[in-house]
């Protein structure tokens, strides 16, 4: 008996790098969930997509960016995510532990894609110069919180702060510690606090140092060659995660390191209200960068998408095998001259560029570039709404 699908998505070249696959298939969709994938799959839906010529990968998880209002740059999530093939994000401390339940209340909950969180050690959070008050620094709340909201939260975050001490990373370690979770860092480093005790001391395996290519991160030595600790740092688990951002993301670092083997575990994007300009840090460009600084495209889609979930311990996302929720993106890879810049507003040459064509969350389409997935008007009758 042939199957009834609520969407199947046809002739499209699938990366699913989780289930090995790369190449030309068929995607079925129903209640939700991802129900067959293969060639040529028989059966009918009641939406069929013709994806010839488009890439369709998981839905991509963007582990670093800012979307709740404590912090002056925040941008929505669903507006500014969903466009672009996330489905999941992960909002990297805008709330501290003393904020949170409004973060869940007016953000995370009505959002239509998956927002997740780290907590702000500061227990304001990204509010300005609360940040620099070590007062506001405690593990045990931000600890209890992550332990109380364990469906959104996957962690504590530390950051912005410019004094001497250890206050703020370390208390972020020690909340993560006590809620049986991992920390993410934004660090810079003080002759009293440096990179090398940092990862080699004081963060442990699964734990996040974010920003990786940053000017202000001694990733290379003198002689552009990644230090030695750093290497080191990686091989005992240490998770080295991208964070574009503004300030952040430097291709005369990023170059070298990549050249050397040193690529990042995730690509994220640290998307807020500047780093959205300029830099244009879309997870779409990033991703595109880092094809042209020559990551092949399976692998900027695992660093997208299989490998951030399992960083943040959800592994059940970043992957379409049958059953799991049908997060989807379908993306258009062009081919042509293209430049993207970095942080410090250089430019580098591209061949590629990525473009996402259509957004599924849940198995609802939520974003459809072009209307590949609906009628010509000439086909859909008297219509207010085609269905």
């Amino acid at each position: 008996m042939s199957e009834t699908y609520d969407v199947l998505i046809r002739n499209g070249h699938v990366i699913d790098p989780k289930h090995g696959i790369d190449g030309i298939s068929d995607v079925a969709v129903k209640d939700g969930l991802i129900a067959a994938v293969g060639n040529q799959l028989p059966g009918t839906a009641t939406k069929q997509i013709d994806a010839s010529g488009l890439h369709v990968t998981p839905g991509l998880l963007d582990i670093h960016l800012h979307a709740y209002q404590r912090f002056g740059g925040w941008l929505h999530p669903d507006q500014v995510n969903l466009p672009y093939g996330v489905t999941t994000c992960v909002d990297t401390g805008s709330s501290g532990w003393q904020h949170f339940p409004d973060f869940v209340e007016t953000i995370i909950e009505p959002a239509t894609m998956r927002v997740l969180a780290f907590i702000n050690i500061v227990g304001a959070g990204m509010a300005g110069a609360c940040e620099q008050d070590t007062s506001e620094m405690v593990a045990e709340p931000c600890a209890d919180m992550i332990k109380q909201y364990p469906q959104h939260v996957v962690g504590s975050k530390s950051a912005h702060y410019g004094g001497p001490g250890w206050e703020p990373a370390q208390g972020g370690i020690d909340a993560a510690r006590l809620a049986d979770s991992i920390t993410m860092v934004d660090f810079a480093p003080q002759p009293t606090r440096s990179y090398e005790e940092l990862l080699t001391d004081r963060m442990a395996p699964g734990d996040i140092h974010t920003h990786l290519y940053a000017s202000h991160i001694p990733l290379l030595d003198d002689n552009l060659v990644i230090n030695d600790y750093v290497q080191a740092a990686r091989d005992r688990g240490i998770i080295f995660d991208c964070g574009h951002g503004a300030g952040s993301f430097w291709f005369r670092i990023a170059v070298p390191a990549m050249n050397q083997g040193f690529q990042p575990d995730t690509i994220s994007t640290d998307l807020h209200k500047s780093s959205r300009m300029r830099a244009n840090a879309t997870m779409d460009i990033t991703m595109s960068k880092f094809l042209a600084m020559g990551m092949g495209l399976q692998e900027v889609v695992y660093r997208s998408t299989q490998k951030p979930a399992e960083v943040i311990r959800r592994p059940e996302l970043g992957h379409i095998g049958v059953g799991a929720g049908a997060d989807i993106a379908i993306l258009n890879v062009r081919e042509g001259d293209f430049g993207f810049v970095d942080s410090g507003l250089a430019r580098i040459k591209g061949t590629q560029k990525i473009e996402c064509r259509l957004t599924m969350c849940a198995g609802n389409i939520v974003w459809d570039d072009e209307g590949i997935s609906t009628l010509g008007w000439e086909e859909a009758g008297d219509y207010k709404r085609v269905p």
